[in-house]
């Protein structure tokens, strides 16, 4: 800064604004007195000196220029009112100015653009920190209200522009979803225990005949004193039970009960207990509605390869759809089961295979030896369907179904040793199915393109199998191809030697 006069920008809700700073030198050096003239305006304002100002036209350019701003790039406005300020310079290095600037991402930015200094360390927080306190009395036509105004106008419409979300794609919908479905299923069981805790003083036979929770607390809301059950009301528990013998059971075991009698009030509150554990379970039901329709809108391919309920625990512990889609597959596997993996690596254990995917039905169908190989190649499959979700323009589930068959195709590989399908002819395939259906644009999946490299199986094979799973007859193959490697990769001189030994 000794030789480059220093300039500082600062982006108010009002437009851009620069300043000129004097002594830049001698303020550089005594950064104690820089923060005590920064809180008296008399003091600063010989320090910075108003420049120019640019104000927006409209609150929408306002919200444009802010937008671009907080992402580190540079407005066109704020370009040209650089070049309209400052002098031009063939390179940064051949600057005459240095710029003050908020943002490392803003500087870079300008220094590509306008070919000028830029810099946002030492003194340069101070100074800005100053003018954000003393900018509306530092110029004649700026006042402290039409400052507030501007700032909380844009605050908001700033605000709104980051939550604003498209109501067909929306995850966060998803993950609000699968949490409150996860508690209610608690909460479910707990309250069923204490409904058929409750009612068993009265009715003690009936838990035993009847297994299900919420066809209990149906039932016990239907009965209420047991005296008060009839050979009348066959047909209704029928309907409740499906089930004929057990309607006539309860019957009989109603007339026989070693149950204790009941008051009228104790009764009244056990069946409106049993009624709000009914309504629970019915709204748990409307909402495991609620979240298919929501995962079919949103991330249609996952939710057919690995369930909607699964694919929402994926997204939920991700965070979002976008940052489920940026991890590796090998983050996907063991996605949820964090504690086991870190507590594997402080003991120097065996790292678990599997996380959430746990709980597809992919892994409980695969043999012992084959889980971790399975969750593995499943954990692959999902990171490209959240792929294909996150990123596609036009949603459809055939991939999804697609990566489904070859999961499929992989548990009978594991079986029967039946070659599966590569991946890349299988993208083509769905692509091409698209464009013949008339197809919604059929989106083009993230490596879909590339050719495969291996010619045996695709993807995750039997080379990146587990250590412990690969057999002996395998093992020896490799080292026999090793040798043979080495032996091609030797020099002619003991090619020779060893082409000698052999005919001895």
């Amino acid at each position: 800064m000794a030789t480059n006069d220093l300039v500082v920008l600062y982006e108010a809700a009002i437009g851009y604004a620069l300043f000129d700073v004097a002594e830049s030198e001698d303020i550089g050096i005594q950064l104690d007195s820089v923060q005590d003239a920064v809180q008296d305006l008399g003091k600063f304002g010989k320090i910075c000196k108003l420049k120019a100002i640019m104000p927006f036209r409209t609150a929408q350019d306002a919200l444009e220029n802010i937008n671009m701003v907080s992402e580190g790039m540079m407005p066109e406005l704020l370009k040209d009112f650089l070049e309209t300020h400052l002098p031009k310079a063939a390179s940064v290095k051949k600057s005459k100015v240095t710029l003050g600037v908020s943002d490392y991402k803003l500087g870079q930015a300008i220094a590509e653009e306008v070919h000028i200094k830029c810099d946002h360390t030492g003194v340069v927080p101070e100074l800005i920190r100053g003018i954000r306190m003393h900018f509306s009395k530092m110029h004649k036509s700026l006042k402290d209200t039409l400052v507030e105004k501007a700032q909380l106008g844009l605050g908001h419409s700033y605000s709104r522009a980051k939550v604003k979300f498209n109501v067909h794609r929306v995850d966060n919908m998803i993950i609000q979803a699968i949490s409150l479905l996860d508690q209610l299923d608690k909460d479910i069981n707990t309250f069923s225990m204490r409904i058929k805790e409750w009612y068993s003083y009265h009715f003690p036979e009936l838990s035993k005949i009847v297994a299900d929770n919420i066809v209990f607390a149906r039932i016990a809301h239907l009965i209420g004193r047991r005296s008060s059950l009839k050979d009348d009301m066959l047909d209704k528990l029928e309907e409740l039970t499906m089930d004929s013998a057990k309607a006539q059971q309860i019957i009989d075991a109603s007339k026989t009960s070693m149950g204790m009698d009941i008051s009228e009030i104790d009764l009244l509150s056990v069946k409106a207990f049993a009624l709000r554990v009914v309504s629970l379970a019915e709204y748990r039901q409307q909402l495991h509605e609620y979240l298919k329709t929501k995962m079919h809108s949103c991330a249609p391919n996952l939710a057919a390869l690995i369930g909607e309920q699964v694919g929402a625990r994926l997204i939920s512990h991700a965070g979002s759809l976008t940052n489920l889609a940026k991890y590796p597959a090998s983050t996907v596997q063991i996605l949820g089961a964090e504690k086991a993996l870190f507590r594997a690596l402080k003991t120097r254990g065996n790292t678990p295979k599997y996380g959430l995917i746990f709980h597809s039905s992919f892994i409980g169908r695969a043999g012992t030896k084959n889980k971790g190989r399975i969750s593995r190649y499943l954990a692959n499959k999902c990171s490209i369907a959240s792929r294909i979700d996150c990123f596609s323009d036009s949603l459809t589930s055939k991939f999804g179904e697609e990566l489904r068959d070859q999961v499929e195709e992989r548990l009978s590989f594991y079986e029967t040793g039946a070659t599966p399908r590569k991946n890349v002819d299988v993208m083509h395939k769905v692509m091409e199915g698209l464009k013949s259906s008339g197809g919604e644009g059929a989106a083009v999946p993230p490596n879909s393109g590339k050719k495969a490299k291996r010619s045996h199986v695709d993807d995750d094979d039997e080379e990146d199998a587990d250590p412990a799973v690969a057999t002996p007859d395998k093992k020896k193959k490799k080292k026999k191809d090793k040798k043979e490697k080495d032996v091609d990769s030797a020099p002619s001189s003991e090619k020779k030697k060893k082409k000698k030994k052999s005919k001895d």
